[in-house]
């Protein structure tokens, strides 16, 4: 076991040597040792106290901590800092150097154009009856491809990124189930089941990007495409824009067999979000699909960690 889920009302947890006890009302307890543990998800209303943070904290297990009702990030817990100050330092002297903030940002943007043509490619082999659609699609994201080089700043470089990603989420609406409603991305709230789905799962892999990047010595919060803003971890946020396209291909497939149907979610207050039952089953799925992230995340800020 490497990540632990926890999404039953009234869980409580319990330091005992070496392990976590969990605490379910009218159940035998359970016991996970704590060498296992890499990250944990608190989804549902848990009470833990201080000495069950520090332990997690002192292990190297990284906590995120989401709302029981909007899916929605609440807190992170990380470990201690990497003990090399010196590349934070210089993380934080190279967010003055606009060509080095423009070089890096066109990295990511290319990356993720890149999968996003794939994802259109793998969607054309699969439903050719969405042809005119898919293909149109694929000839914007080629034209954004072109120009991208060209970009002199990093607005001109978002521009693109933003056109970039309406011809996507045009490409992934023809593929998704009529059924779902889907007309585009939304979120704060989502408003159907496939946005459910993205929310939650970019909520999860921003995650992986705080804790890769708090691991490599980086501070998350300093970004260089994603500016540093108020509360906002904006290198995490840079880091996860290749894996998007990546990660919408999976959840495509989630919502297209339908492992995820409909009946798994529910409106709240104008809010779609995942039920009980389908966290039951997005969960298992996630933590199998996120694991090449999870490696490219720790590739990519090792890389960062060196260039700087």
């Amino acid at each position: 076991m490497t990540t632990l889920v926890l999404d039953r009302r009234d869980l409580m947890l319990e330091l005992q040597p070496g392990r976590l006890r969990i605490r379910v009302p009218q159940e035998n307890p359970r016991d996970v040792p704590l060498a296992l543990l890499e990250r944990v998800v608190i989804h549902s209303r848990t009470l833990l106290d201080t000495a069950v943070l520090g332990a997690l904290a002192e292990a190297g297990v990284a906590v995120l901590v989401l709302s029981p009702r909007r899916h929605q990030r609440v807190a992170v817990l990380l470990g201690r800092a990497h003990n090399d100050l010196a590349t934070r330092l210089a993380q934080a002297e190279r967010l003055r150097d606009a060509e080095w903030c423009l070089y890096w940002s066109r990295r990511l943007v290319r990356a993720k154009l890149r999968g996003q043509i794939h994802f259109n490619r793998s969607a054309l082999a699969i439903r050719p009856d969405e042809r005119r659609v898919l293909q149109r699609s694929h000839d914007s994201l080629q034209r954004i491809r072109e120009r991208l080089p060209c970009a002199p700043d990093l607005p001109s470089l978002r521009g693109l990124e933003g056109a970039a990603a309406a011809a996507h989420f045009q490409a992934l609406g023809a593929v998704l189930p009529p059924a779902l409603g889907f007309k585009g991305r939304n979120r704060r709230p989502p408003r159907d089941p496939a946005n459910a789905i993205l929310s939650l799962a970019y909520t999860l892999l921003h995650f992986e990007a705080v804790r890769a990047g708090h691991a490599a010595g980086l501070d998350p919060y300093i970004g260089f495409y994603h500016r540093p803003s108020f509360a906002r971890a904006s290198l995490a946020s840079d880091l996860i824009e290749p894996l998007r396209p990546w990660l919408d291909q999976h959840l495509w497939r989630l919502l297209a067999e339908r492992v995820l149907r409909p009946e798994h979610f529910t409106l709240d207050r104008g809010a779609c979000l995942l039920n009980k039952a389908g966290r039951e089953r997005f969960y298992p799925c996630h933590e199998t699909l996120i694991r090449p992230a999870r490696r490219a995340l720790r590739r990519s800020t090792r890389h960062l960690a060196a260039a700087l």
